[in-house]
């Protein structure tokens, strides 16, 4: 079997073991770990379970080096998926079913494609006594999809010892073909990654007969300061790694640059205009509201959780604008946090992604992006570790690659899987 021809089996076998992650502590990453194991043991390489609560499941495996001084990389999925409701899908969501030269199913992007990559690769250096460059640590977490506390977060705090040694991580959404201009293709490499603050508000008033007069009502109060967070136009703050991505794309497309204001260029990336034009500015969108329990009761409390992502350097002034638009009299309590990050898009590790894509697309174009959400590589690097998104696609031109995330028929191309072994082949080999 051909390393394309393996990573396409693989990736139907993950998506058919429904690890699906519902949130709260409900999950089960079990099934899928133990596939994990038994996939590389096959192989007569050596795996370990780490359960963070029951069926919450994380898999490291080493992989040595030819150069065992130098420091080791991280290559790391998570093997968790969002929930995927049948009825609103054309195929089963956990079938793996292969239609239009697609795989189709939850996972399919998000990440078992990747993880599908990782585990072909690495079988076919245990068959043929393959050593990669340096020390590879491989890591398959649990949670991702929920916040990391039973995955990554849980493994960098109770297992630091598994990365000792590691300077560098590679992971998800990233190196993904943008076609733009006259058919020029970007490959957006992960750089950077916005941070994140849910926040719940809470308006107290009182409560009362729905038929009376009331202008302490909680629920009036809190609707307009949602309202307002909504519709809220936040300023533009751009990173170096959007200024150095806008530049690009105005180089592609002949477009002008202006410093000023890239909102223009957006229009030159298709739908990935969508998630880019998130990484301009803060963002803050209501997202749950909780209120009342009987249409005649005026109730004395309500509650809404917002939905905020900072950009590097700017989690203060999210954090005071929402207070400033809400005002004194709603209280803010956070629901979960976490760091922002920005790295140099620079290096040996860069250059060997940008010539490991030029390898099999000598005309692309390699740029960093700021993504609006955020990876892993956030657990990693309170370990000290720089962490970059490079799981490689090359995505036929018309295809709106952000919205399978999550989505209702999530499905990635075999021709752009077969493309990303390759290239990720080419670089864990010339890393």
């Amino acid at each position: 079997m051909t390393l394309e021809e393996e990573v396409v089996k693989i990736c139907q076998d993950l998506i058919r073991i429904p690890s699906v992650n519902f949130g709260e502590g409900k999950g089960d990453e079990k099934a899928v770990a133990e596939y994990v194991v038994a996939s590389l043991a096959e192989v007569g390489i050596a795996a370990t379970i780490y359960e963070s609560a029951p069926n919450r499941c994380n898999v490291i495996a080493n992989i040595p080096g030819a150069d065992t001084t130098r420091p080791g990389l991280v290559v790391h999925g998570h093997i968790d998926v969002v929930p995927a409701n049948a009825e609103d899908w054309s195929v089963d969501p956990f079938a793996a079913e292969i239609r239009d030269g697609m795989i189709w199913g939850r996972g399919a992007v998000d990440m078992k494609n990747t993880d599908a990559m990782i585990l072909a690769i690495i079988r076919k250096w245990a068959r043929t006594g393959y050593k990669p460059p340096r020390n590879i640590v491989l890591a398959f977490f649990a949670d991702e999809e929920a916040g990391m506390t039973f995955g990554s977060r849980w493994m960098a705090a109770k297992h630091p010892e598994v990365f000792a040694g590691c300077s560098e991580a590679i992971s998800e959404v990233g190196g993904f073909s943008v076609t733009v201009g006259d058919g020029k293709r970007l490959y957006f490499v992960e750089a950077a990654q916005k941070g994140i603050h849910w926040m719940r508000l809470t308006a107290t008033g009182r409560a009362g007969h729905g038929s009376m007069m009331n202008d302490e009502n909680a629920l009036t109060a809190l609707t307009e300061a949602v309202a307002k967070i909504g519709r809220y136009e936040w300023p533009q703050r751009y990173t170096s790694t959007v200024k150095t991505l806008f530049k690009k794309i105005a180089d592609a497309t002949g477009k002008s640059y202006d410093e000023k204001d890239l909102r223009p260029l957006l229009s030159e990336i298709g739908p990935t205009a969508r998630m880019i034009g998130a990484t301009l500015q803060n963002t803050a969108n209501p997202t749950m509201l909780d209120a009342g329990y009987k249409a005649n009761v005026i109730p004395g409390s309500a509650t809404a959780v917002i939905d905020g992502r900072f950009l590097p350097g700017h989690e203060d002034e999210l954090n005071t604008t929402i207070r400033s638009i809400i005002g004194p009299d709603i209280a803010i309590e956070t629901v979960s946090r976490d760091i922002a990050l920005e790295v140099d898009f620079e290096g040996d590790l860069v250059d060997a992604m940008c010539r490991a894509i030029l390898e099999f697309d000598p005309e692309g174009i390699p740029v960093p992006y700021l993504m609006s959400g955020g990876t892993d590589n956030k657990a990693l690097s309170e370990l000290g570790i720089v962490g970059y998104g490079f799981s490689p696609l090359q995505l036929p031109a018309d295809l709106d690659f952000m919205a399978l995330f999550h989505g209702v028929d999530e499905r990635v191309p075999i021709s752009g899987l077969e493309f990303g072994v390759k290239v990720l082949e080419h670089f864990l080999e010339n890393c």
